[in-house]
């Protein structure tokens, strides 16, 4: 064994064993969704219309709402935390530390303070059906994210634009080979499944509400993917993340006290 591979073998002894999620996941999401996609009864495509989710048409409705406590989020920008902080299994896809998550609800799970932070717009994501995550996704002038694909096809991905810089076009998201961006008050809905890359060449900083929620899927779709997501839930992927909320809403409650009357 080499010194590197010794020394990676020393720290993977020092770390708590993943569990099976984690060691055969990669081997199992082939066919999960691949019976995502057999089970889909929307289509299995890159980009997607919002007409797919009925709920989509009322919170657009108030988009201005939801950007005014976004706005009152990110005056604290500092004490969000940027992704692959939160979720050391992101640290390839946020790797300049300037993609910000500032969470409501993750896989499930809901962050009481941060939903006291935001309640309107918390109120209306309880309302959304198969929710599994729901957080303003704040993107710093001259961010990038590279190339990735998310976990499963089982999920899809909801953009409502709130703070999109001027020259719009300059703020993009590329899903496979379909390049577009996003606009104020309107959805933009991926397969994040896909692979897909984004950069904000703007001097402005870009603000959506991410919305995730599960795939419209037949019977055996539905219930085999409710096991994978189950899994996911109780995994590292997620409960390291859960983990790491506690240190920052340290900084963001003392944020919050800090600022000037």
């Amino acid at each position: 064994m080499g010194g590197s591979q010794m020394a990676q073998h020393e720290h993977n002894q020092g770390q708590e064993p993943r569990p099976w999620i984690i060691r055969v996941g990669s081997r199992l999401r082939r066919r999960i969704d691949r019976i995502s996609t057999a089970s889909s009864i929307i289509p299995v495509e890159p980009l997607l219309s919002e007409e797919h989710f009925s709920w989509t048409k009322a919170i657009a409705e108030h988009w201005e709402d939801i950007a005014a406590e976004a706005d009152t989020v990110i005056r604290h920008r500092e004490a969000i935390p940027p992704l692959r902080e939160l979720s050391p299994d992101h640290r390839n896809t946020g790797r300049d530390g300037k993609w910000r998550s500032f969470f409501l609800f993750g896989y499930g799970y809901k962050v009481p303070e941060n939903c006291a932070r935001a309640p309107k717009t918390a109120a209306l994501m309880e309302k959304v059906p198969d929710l599994n995550s729901a957080f303003f996704s704040i993107l710093d002038p001259g961010a990038t994210i590279p190339r990735h694909r998310g976990v499963t096809r089982g999920l899809i991905t909801c953009h409502l634009g709130v703070k999109i810089p001027k020259d719009a076009p300059k703020c993009w998201i590329e899903v496979e080979d379909q390049k577009t961006h996003w606009n104020n008050g309107k959805w933009l809905v991926f397969d994040d499944c896909f692979e897909h890359e984004v950069a904000n060449e703007t001097d402005e900083m870009r603000v959506v509400l991410l919305v995730q929620v599960k795939r419209p899927m037949r019977l055996l779709g539905k219930l085999v993917h409710d096991t994978w997501l189950w899994a996911i839930r109780k995994s590292p992927f997620v409960q390291d993340a859960r983990k790491n909320f506690d240190k920052w809403e340290e900084a963001f409650a003392t944020a919050e006290a800090n600022e000037p009357a």
